[in-house]
């Protein structure tokens, strides 16, 4: 049986990043590309409490489109190429920049999740005054 203290900050980001589940660091997080088990086969952690959402996209978003629109505009004032050349250039290079970080992504953002024990914000009720 995997050891089941609470993790530090810094495991939670390394087992964020690798993929893994957020308690126990030894069971894996996914079953298909960015589709989540539903638990655990580990420490049988039930993964409902996930809510990673639009978040991971977005952030991976931000940070591609960053470096490609700053790569597209030093290339196209240093050198013009034609705008097929700008196609056959950043079109891969988006798909690549998208893709391969967005696993390790949402799994950092559920493992920080679970780290913080992030729920959905309640509402609490107030006593009139």
């Amino acid at each position: 049986m995997p050891n089941l203290d609470p993790p530090t900050l810094s495991q939670s980001i390394v087992r964020g990043l690798t993929c893994k589940c957020p308690r126990c660091g030894a069971g894996k997080l996914y079953a298909g590309y960015i589709r989540l088990r539903p638990r655990c086969e580990s420490c049988d952690l039930d993964y409902a409490f996930t809510d990673a959402g639009d978040g991971p996209a977005v952030f991976i978003i931000l940070i591609a489109g960053f470096i490609v629109v700053a790569s597209a505009l030093i290339v196209e004032v240093k050198y013009q190429p034609p705008f097929w050349l700008h196609a056959a250039l950043w079109i891969p290079l988006v798909l690549v920049l998208t893709l391969i970080p967005l696993r390790s992504m949402k799994s950092l953002l559920i493992a920080l999740q679970f780290h913080h024990n992030a729920a959905e914000g309640r509402l609490v009720k107030r006593e009139p005054q």
